[in-house]
């Protein structure tokens, strides 16, 4: 309402304009009278079938859920640069990428989205490889890769997919057997050492690696990761130091202890190999690091330190074109086929035949499946073959003299 002079100097009021009305004195259209708000909406109660309420405790709502904000998502410089270098063995990250890499190209020629993707397009997936007709344990790590690289709360169900692997498998088994790398008896071990020239460099690591390999039960990259501080040399044995392994991922490490022979040939003496072989580090300058070294035709140590990821480390493959290389020397049929897991087959092979469990010694999980099946019923059953007793009766029959 706005106010003007009368003729006698008092204030009059105008008439209330058409079309609006008076509220408290003043003049408001009624087209900007203010919205109406409505009541505030009860918090959205959050439940869901794994719920468990207890009884009087009130039921969760999102009034419930904290406010978030940068720094709840934020990790500070060093953290983000122990997220780079996480421990995770360098094969497995290469290995995960190609799979990855390979699942989204897939899913970019079928037109499905690679992440996070849904059931049917992993199940679509793993079907595909089986038609390639993969191998089933290529398979599984494959969907393993796949399935970890999703987000962990939208990660496809793997009922189906496991279902048809594991029908597959069978059809698999049936057409194919998987040829295992031969075990490396003690004959063969004795023949590959006897090729080793012990004046060489070459000569003195490759009897070490040989020796310690089967003595420990060593996996091909225990071996290849050993450091020479690792090692503990006495004159009743050599003392490994595994800071890592299959079995113990979080890298607590183990103890592993070959005993020295002293009742044998002095050239079979895992003690006298790894002596013999540390005192040759010794005189080339080397006296910590890896204590497996790559070595010129020459027998001068290779500088590999910006050479591989692995620095001065060597592969896993170098140490098999080493025993492989023994097993040609020495003429031993199948040559081609061995490699450096031989020692470790054929070390528990000859444990579980003489009675004992290579459990430990090859820090295998306890109770594993692996060792029950691939040697202690392998020895049993070849040690209660009833042939074994047509056999005792041959003998007593050919010893027992005739009446004449």
């Amino acid at each position: 309402m706005s106010e003007h002079q009368g003729r006698t100097g008092e204030p009059t009021m105008e008439a209330p304009a058409e079309g609006a009305e008076v509220l408290e004195a003043e003049l408001v259209d009624e087209d900007l009278l203010p919205a109406t708000v409505p009541p505030a909406a009860a918090p959205r109660a959050l439940l869901d079938r794994h719920t468990i309420l207890h009884p009087g405790e009130a039921v969760p709502t999102e009034a419930d859920i904290p406010t978030y904000t940068r720094r709840d998502f934020e990790v500070s410089p060093a953290t983000a640069e122990r997220l780079k270098n996480k421990a995770a063995p360098a094969n497995t990250n290469r290995n995960y990428s190609s799979q990855r890499r390979n699942f989204a190209e897939w899913c970019e020629a079928m037109g499905r989205v690679a992440r996070p993707c849904t059931t049917a397009t992993y199940v679509e997936w793993v079907a595909s490889l089986i038609a390639r007709e993969m191998a089933p344990n290529t398979i599984r790590t494959y969907m393993s890769g796949v399935r970890t690289w999703m987000p962990e709360d939208q990660r496809p169900g793997t009922t189906e997919a496991r279902g048809m692997l594991a029908e597959y498998r069978k059809e698999w088994g049936k057409r194919n057997r998987v040829r295992k790398a031969p075990a490396i008896t003690e004959p063969m071990l004795r023949a590959m050492v006897d090729t080793c020239d012990l004046r060489t460099p070459a000569g003195l690591r490759d009897r070490c690696a040989l020796l310690v390999g089967r003595g420990a039960l060593n996996r091909r990259i225990e071996l290849a990761d050993l450091d020479i501080d690792d090692i503990e040399v006495e004159d009743t044995g050599v003392d490994l130091w595994i800071a890592y392994s299959k079995t113990d991922q979080e890298g607590k490490g183990e103890s592993t202890f070959i005993p020295a022979d002293p009742a044998g040939s002095p050239l079979y003496d895992p003690v006298s190999a790894v002596r013999d072989w540390l005192s040759c580090l010794h005189r080339m300058g080397i006296h910590q690091g890896p204590l497996m070294r790559a070595l010129t035709s020459r027998g001068r140590l290779q500088n590999r330190a910006a050479a591989t990821a692995r620095g001065q480390y060597v592969t896993g493959d170098a140490l098999n074109d080493w025993i492989r290389h023994r097993a040609y020397l020495a003429r031993l049929p199948g040559w081609h086929l061995i490699t450096s897991h031989g020692l470790r087959r054929g070390g528990a092979q000859e444990i579980a035949d003489a009675g004992g469990d290579p459990t430990h010694q090859g820090r295998w999980n306890p109770g594993s499946a692996t060792v029950k099946r691939e040697y202690l019923d392998r020895a049993q059953s070849r040690s209660q073959n009833p042939w074994h007793k047509v056999q005792a009766v041959r003998r007593n029959t050919s010893t027992t003299p005739r009446d004449s």
